[in-house]
């Protein structure tokens, strides 16, 4: 018999909340879809970009989604929250300006990269790893290769996609670093810069350039969005099972 009861996880939504942001006005129907149609609970609070540089920002929670909305307020905010993230085992999900933060706290704390930053926030450092790109996606859709083998192709379930972009920067240098210390860029676009990274081994951590909450009308959440609300809830199993 199919368990039909509800699952309730804890979401962190780390950005600065704005209604001028498309991604921001999109979550609550995606968190009522993620309910209504798979059963997925999630329990979310925002947590603005300077509250996130608090210790302990996102402990306890079941998962964090760095969402869209960059220039943030705070990126040493979030960078702190990506990090925790990663090195606490909590579900990740980055999407638009969530992926190129997550690569700038993985190229500066596990590269030792620390003189890279972000042209966006900082344009006129001389070590960009986030740069303008050459054509702005803003706007756009465009296909995306899944490699096999990787969290990203498994979770959209082809090795092929196409996705909705509001983006302008992207990652262009020390691609072969991240690569060498455990990084796996696992999504090209067809001119082979990348559009996706993922961390093996971790229970969940996934970031796309590309950003799934804008996937349709909101009504069917993106495969990356329903596969981040169960790793939550799995997450928050394995809490309640663990002693007290």
């Amino acid at each position: 018999m199919t368990n039909t009861a509800a699952r309730t996880a804890t979401l962190a939504l780390v950005g600065d909340r704005s209604p001028n942001v498309v991604s921001h006005t999109r979550v609550p129907l995606l968190l009522d879809a993620l309910a209504e149609r798979d059963r997925l609970v999630l329990d979310a609070y925002w947590i603005p970009s300077e509250d996130a540089a608090a210790e302990g920002a996102v402990r306890g929670f079941d998962a964090v989604w760095v969402l869209p909305g960059s220039p943030y307020r705070s990126e040493a905010g979030v960078l702190a929250a990506i990090r925790a993230s990663r090195e606490e085992g909590i579900p990740f999900l980055g999407t638009c300006g969530g992926f190129q933060h997550a690569l700038l706290e993985f190229a500066r704390n596990v590269c030792g990269l620390t003189g890279t930053a972000h042209a966006e926030n900082d344009p006129d450092a001389e070590d960009l790893l986030i740069e303008p790109l050459a054509c702005s996606l803003v706007g756009h859709e465009a296909a995306v290769a899944l490699e096999p083998g990787s969290l990203a192709r498994s979770v959209i379930g082809a090795d092929r996609t196409v996705e909705r972009y509001h983006c302008a920067y992207g990652p262009s240098r020390h691609l072969d670093t991240l690569r060498a210390h455990g990084l796996r860029l696992s999504g090209h676009d067809e001119g082979g810069q990348v559009r996706v990274a993922e961390l093996p081994g971790h229970p969940f951590f996934l970031a796309t350039l590309f950003q799934p909450e804008l996937s349709g009308d909101g009504s069917r959440p993106h495969p990356v969005v329903r596969a981040l609300a169960r790793a939550a809830v799995e997450h928050a199993g394995r809490a309640a099972r663990l002693p007290a």
